[in-house]
């Protein structure tokens, strides 16, 4: 199989990369079951690349419904050590305008129907997710999209919100209170997934709405919402296309070896089963 190092996971509205040469499309299967769709492999300036769209082809998978163990263990599966994750997101503040890009540096979970680990099963590994993106991606990836005219937010906390409905009102007003940033539905799972996967991850959160507690705006929804997404869809591609050259293989990031000092269970005890279905993870460390 043929081993790349970048994935790009695009979000609603982004569904496919036009621009990408050379274009493979690979579907796997993974010991958590299928990925949302196949892969899309394709070159940007000589570098290859590794496209999901995260909701499948015609936006067929809701948010509660995705399989996300599926979707970053495929990546690893190709290689992949920098995900690139594009996603629509809702404002909570009021200077973090429609049409905006926020790269966030914080989650918080308000899901609860969740898998959000590849770990159990006899073997339990306790990951450090203190700063849950990569510091060197998130950082490029801001440099770059302010590069191809963006207006950039740097860092803030993304709330990952159930759905697939949107917040209430008294949600919303609540999760301001918080101090939270912007709301969506899919991130904070990805990025503990590929943090166990030693994958260095990061968000490029495109703002779509307000929510509903903006009292001048309408409440949230799916007409306003890709909209403007489309809108900003143009700019996301300009963003990955521009990003993707500049990426260092080389990783002297904390995702490189997220697992070093995780695995707590007795080497001796752990399942032979599970050590199978995990080798791709951690049989460095098994030896």
């Amino acid at each position: 199989m043929e081993t790349v190092k970048i994935g790009v996971i695009g979000g609603s509205g982004l569904y496919d990369i036009e621009t990408l040469m050379n274009v493979e499309r690979v579907q796997l299967e993974t010991p958590f079951g299928a990925p949302s769709d196949e892969y899309i492999l394709g070159t940007f300036s000589g570098v290859r690349v590794a496209f999901l769209p995260r909701h499948g082809k015609g936006h067929r998978i809701s948010p509660s419904e995705l399989n996300f163990r599926a979707n970053i263990y495929g990546f690893k599966q190709l290689g992949v050590e920098h995900i690139i994750s594009v996603t629509a997101v809702g404002s909570l503040k009021e200077h973090i305008h429609p049409l905006n890009v926020v790269v966030p540096d914080q989650f918080f979970d308000r899901t609860r129907q969740r898998v959000s680990t590849f770990f159990g099963d006899g073997l339990v590994a306790h990951i450090s997710f203190a700063d849950p993106v990569c510091p060197t991606l998130s950082e490029l990836i801001s440099e770059t999209a302010i590069e191809n005219g963006a207006t950039v937010h740097k860092g803030g906390t993304y709330l990952c919100m159930e759905g697939p409905a949107f917040s209430t009102r008294a949600e919303s007003n609540v999760y301001r209170q918080w101090g939270m940033d912007v709301i969506g539905m899919t991130n904070l799972q990805e990025a503990k997934l590929a943090r166990e996967a030693e994958i260095c991850y990061a968000t490029m959160a495109m703002v779509t709405d307000y929510d509903c507690w903006h009292a001048e705006e309408e409440a949230v929804s799916v007409e306003a919402i890709i909209q403007n997404l489309t809108k900003n869809a143009s700019l996301a591609k300009k963003v990955i296309q521009a990003v993707v050259p500049k990426i260092k293989m080389e990783r002297t990031c904390i995702c490189a070896n997220a697992l070093q000092y995780a695995l707590i269970t007795d080497r001796s005890l752990i399942p032979a089963e599970t050590k199978q279905k995990l080798d791709l993870l951690v049989g460095k460390y098994l030896k």
